[in-house]
């Protein structure tokens, strides 16, 4: 099977078994435009359209994650084309199959870690204080806690979807932020560029995850790479953004309209909004990649209203705690995924032996 993969390449297959098959590749996530409609988070959408992210967004499909690590394994930089091997098929993506595949040109402002100072405008620590629900609370590390709720799902989107890492969500880098400040801004990026230098990244440093896996899907189809025998993974539905994902993020909904649990009542585009009373039940699956969800009552919006400084505390530390256990599900998960397909794959290589 891994001869197959790399065409007998044994320095490739050497590398394959005792560096790259052990990297964990990033569970995917995707997020509809449908759904932001019907929960009114125009703004966002629109933001996002404006970004020509809809089919990256909208991306669905099986992942593959033993051809994933074969893909990154064999992947090169050559100027403005990705170059790689998987199975026979050589794959050389040009900015027309980015094109082809996700819609998007090799247009834009290029960013990434080494050119963060490209727009001079841009006050990280200013823009993050309008990103929060209260201004003038004192910020002690950049965290998605006490963002509005445009900000909160677009920085959930950059950090899941368009530049995902393995972990440590609840953290905004500088990265990040700049990401946020562009999309809220209307600064048109380079997009491709970006997912290039995140899939560099991959392969330059060691704790990084692969990303992009229905990305990469999508390009070996697109290649015509055989598939058919291969191991397959079914995108769960919790990998879908929901609602579940905004009552995770600390929000629900009073008539139609999106409210912070904290007793911030915050409106689709982050403005204030008239205290209800009513609250619509969220009956979705909940997601994965956010705290977890505290399920409540019918009675919820007096409870979010009426809420003490010490009960706040309370539920902040809770959400905390269930995000750190989230985490350390997930690692364990990714570390052990595939265990029985690998041990078949060593008692087959042992054998041969």
């Amino acid at each position: 099977m891994v001869e197959s993969w790399f065409s007998g390449e044994s320095k490739l297959i050497e590398k394959f078994l005792h560096e790259t098959s052990r990297k964990i590749v990033n569970t995917p996530k995707l997020v509809s435009f449908t759904w932001m409609k019907q929960q009114n988070l125009t703004m966002v959408r629109s933001l996002l359209k404006e970004q020509r992210l809809k089919r990256f967004l909208e991306l669905s499909g099986n992942i593959y994650p033993d051809l994933v690590k074969v893909f990154y394994t064999n992947l090169q930089f050559n100027g403005d084309i990705l170059i790689s091997h998987v199975k026979g098929v050589n794959i050389e993506i040009s900015n027309e199959v980015w094109t082809a595949i996700i819609g998007l040109k090799f247009s834009g402002l290029r960013i990434n870690e080494g050119n963060l100072g490209v727009i001079q405008e841009f006050n990280k620590m200013k823009f993050y204080k309008n990103c929060l629900k209260n201004p003038l609370s004192k910020v002690r590390n950049f965290s998605v806690r006490g963002l509005k709720l445009d900000e909160r799902l677009i920085a959930f989107i950059v950090s899941w979807i368009v530049t995902p890492r393995g972990s440590n969500h609840s953290t905004i880098s500088e990265e990040d932020l700049l990401l946020i400040y562009c999309i809220m801004n209307k600064v048109k990026l380079n997009w491709i560029h970006i997912f290039k230098d995140h899939m560099q990244k991959a392969i330059r440093l060691s704790y990084f995850h692969y990303p992009y896996a229905i990305l990469i899907y999508k390009i070996l189809h697109y290649f015509e790479v055989d598939i058919e025998e291969e191991l397959a993974e079914i995108v769960k539905p919790s990998s879908e953004i929901n609602s579940g994902s905004l009552s995770k993020m600390g929000f629900t909904k009073i008539s139609g309209r999106c409210v912070s649990k904290d007793g911030d009542q915050v409106g689709p585009s982050g403005t204030q909004v008239e205290e209800e009373t009513e609250i619509a039940a969220n009956t979705e699956e909940p997601t994965a990649g956010t705290h977890e969800a505290d399920p409540s009552t019918d009675h919820m919006g007096d409870k979010i209203t009426s809420m003490s400084p010490f009960e706040r505390l309370m539920v902040s530390r809770i959400d905390s705690f269930a995000e750190n256990q989230r985490n350390l599900h997930e690692l364990c998960e990714s570390r052990f995924q595939h265990m029985d397909s690998r041990f078949q794959t060593l008692d087959e290589q042992i054998e041969e032996v």
